[in-house]
């Protein structure tokens, strides 16, 4: 079984804290990670370097999640590149569209994944492992949050990126 440290995923979300958030969450793991800020940021990195798989926001400026998926279902070279939707629009009128029109793609180019925001790490890594058919790194399997999980991740989810960095490296200490 290969390692999560030999795959790379592509984090794909407009929100600088959902994305920060993912991206922390997918490091931890053991993988390389890149991220991108919309669909046009993504369709560029996708073309210097095809991750290994990708997550990504269906509402975003420039390209939508939708629109992305599209343009990959449609060249040979990008087609299977697994996707994970994570999103906070699956049940109102900002996703109600993309939601049906993922369900209508043929099943084999639908999203392997769709998980409404907040994301837990261990539900998405599980997610990712899966998919891959990776084993995460020794150190992500025997750590793990003290008290309320739950609490402890909606507070992170809303907190900026210099906050995120100086809790990392403080735990890391």
């Amino acid at each position: 079984m290969a390692h999560a440290s030999e795959k790379k995923i592509l984090v794909v979300d407009d929100e600088p804290d959902v994305r920060n958030f993912l991206v922390a969450c997918i490091e931890d793991a053991g993988f390389k990670v890149e991220f991108a800020v919309d669909g046009v940021d993504a369709l560029e990195k996708i073309k210097a370097d095809k991750p290994d798989l990708m997550t990504l926001d269906m509402v975003m400026p420039r390209k939508s999640g939708i629109s992305l998926m599209r343009k990959l279902r449609n060249n040979e070279k990008w087609a299977n590149i697994p996707i994970i939707i994570i999103t906070a629009h699956a049940h109102d009128e900002f996703g109600k569209e993309d939601i049906i029109e993922f369900n209508a793609f043929a099943t084999r180019h639908r999203p392997k994944f769709t998980m409404e925001k907040p994301v837990t790490p261990k539900r998405l890594v599980k997610a990712i492992c899966d998919i891959l058919n990776v084993e995460p790194d020794e150190e992500e399997k025997t750590t793990g949050f003290a008290g309320d999980k739950e609490e402890i991740i909606k507070l992170v989810q809303g907190t900026d990126a210099e906050t995120l960095k100086r809790i990392r490296e403080a735990l890391d200490k």
